[in-house]
């Protein structure tokens, strides 16, 4: 079973909304998902699938690899 710190290094899906000046809710809101799964997204408590990663690059305007550990 995976530990909270292992399951803390699966995205950076936060850290870019930072870097690039968004929100949760605004991601939310382009991808037309609920508010709480970019949250757990964001804490890692849950991933995006491999399409929704994809999605989230092309909007944030970075690689589906700085969206990874």
């Amino acid at each position: 079973m995976e530990t909270k710190t292992e399951r803390q290094k699966l995205n950076r899906i936060k850290a870019v909304l930072a870097e690039t000046s968004h929100t949760g809710k605004w991601l939310a809101e382009q991808l037309g998902k609920d508010p709480v799964t970019v949250s757990k997204w964001c804490t890692n408590t849950s991933q995006p699938d491999l399409y929704t990663l994809n999605r989230i690059s092309e909007m944030l305007n970075v690689k589906v690899a700085d969206l990874i550990y």
